[in-house]
């Protein structure tokens, strides 16, 4: 079974729904209990780092999430889920991250040319740069994703294992071991993204 952490924050709807078309068992829950029981577990996450970071400890679920991803269970962060795996977010100051990623969310505007627009809206290219994670395997270089953001994933080097180009290399994925997170909505990239969540509910422990 796979948990979707209901914080609320995210786009759960549409994420469960993406999620049962590609036959996987899930459930959108706040119950430490029943993630502490799932195989896996989903952060998802839209909005401002400082609010959801917030509202996610004042739930208590922070916790919960970092000790099963400790344990090694498979954790999937989506957007702004993704970029809360770091340790910590330069958005509008400076704000403390789950620390399950060694690396620091900033703004794109430091590294892509002046004239582009911000946010990055749009589909894009997933570029892997070698050996594909498990995380694609049913993508091909190239295929295209849909992402929304302003912010993006630095510092992080070894962890990345997709990227896109917004006038400069922009992190697309990254993982470390059980932890994965995705910068684009798998949810919201068509049969790309459907591929995406269907290689995560096979992943094993």
């Amino acid at each position: 079974m796979i948990a979707i952490v209901d914080y609320g924050v995210g786009n759960l709807f549409s994420l469960r729904s993406s999620l049962v078309a590609v036959g996987a068992e899930v459930v959108v829950t706040d119950d430490p209990c029943v993630l502490r029981a799932a195989d896996k577990i989903i952060l998802p996450g839209v909005g401002a780092f400082e609010d959801a970071a917030r509202k996610l400890r004042e739930s208590g679920l922070d916790t919960v999430v970092i000790e099963e991803a400790k344990k090694g269970k498979p954790l999937l962060g989506i957007c702004l889920g993704m970029q809360m795996l770091f340790d910590r977010s330069y958005e509008y100051g400076e704000h403390r991250g789950l620390g399950l990623v060694p690396g620091s969310v900033r703004p794109i505007a430091d590294v892509i040319p002046a004239d582009l627009k911000i946010p990055h809206i749009g589909w894009n290219a997933l570029h892997f740069g070698g050996k594909k994670h498990p995380l694609f395997r049913y993508l091909n270089e190239g295929d295209h994703v849909y992402f929304v953001h302003s912010y993006y994933a630095a510092e992080c080097e070894e962890s990345v294992i997709a990227t896109a180009e917004y006038g400069a290399p922009l992190t697309a994925a990254v993982a470390r071991g059980n932890v994965m997170g995705c910068q684009f909505h798998p949810e919201k990239s068509g049969r790309v993204g459907l591929s995406i969540l269907r290689a995560f509910a096979e992943t094993e422990e």
